[in-house]
């Protein structure tokens, strides 16, 4: 299987916030930053793989510093490490102040897709090569996370099997 580099899939995004991507604390809305998150993440790995791609899980969303009216917000998306079918993606997500210029990182998240063939099962994908010290970084942490992932997805699908489907008034 061929190799890619990160930014052979990184994407950008810029973007303003206005009142109806905002919360009761007049800050840019999780949901809403999630949201664009998973959009921008899911077209690096499709970059990266040329193939269909699903949401596997989204690791984290770790929100750092809100984000307000004032900013724009930049999303920045990678492929980091990739398995046999999944690929794990970076997104980066930087508030800059409209009026000072000043740049801060509001929030970063990974989530891992997973390739599809034409049937619909998951298919090899390519591996990655990373090339700036970020990306070397990122990479190199990939095969941690996605040990965690594994063992998180086993007892995620423990817990399911325990959960009742009933309905809350029976």
């Amino acid at each position: 299987m061929d190799e890619k580099t990160c930014n052979e899939s990184r994407v950008v995004r810029t973007s303003r916030i206005f009142p109806n991507d905002v919360n009761n604390h007049n800050t840019l809305f999780g949901g809403k930053l999630m949201s664009d998150a998973d959009m921008i993440a899911s077209i690096s790995a499709a970059r990266h793989c040329r193939k269909e791609c699903v949401t596997a899980s989204t690791d984290s969303v770790d929100f750092l510093s809100p984000i307000s009216p004032q900013d724009s917000v930049c999303f920045e998306s990678f492929v980091t490490w990739t398995g046999t079918s999944s690929i794990e993606v970076f997104v980066k997500i930087i508030a800059e102040n409209l009026i000072t210029g000043n740049r801060k990182i509001a929030a970063t998240a990974f989530l891992t897709f997973v390739a599809l063939d034409e049937n619909g099962k998951p298919t090899t994908v390519p591996k990655i090569i990373p090339e700036t010290e970020e990306e070397k970084k990122l990479h190199e942490t990939g095969q941690e996370r996605a040990e965690k992932r594994k063992l998180h997805r086993k007892n995620s699908k423990e817990l399911a099997a325990f959960i009742t489907t009933n309905k809350p008034w029976e």
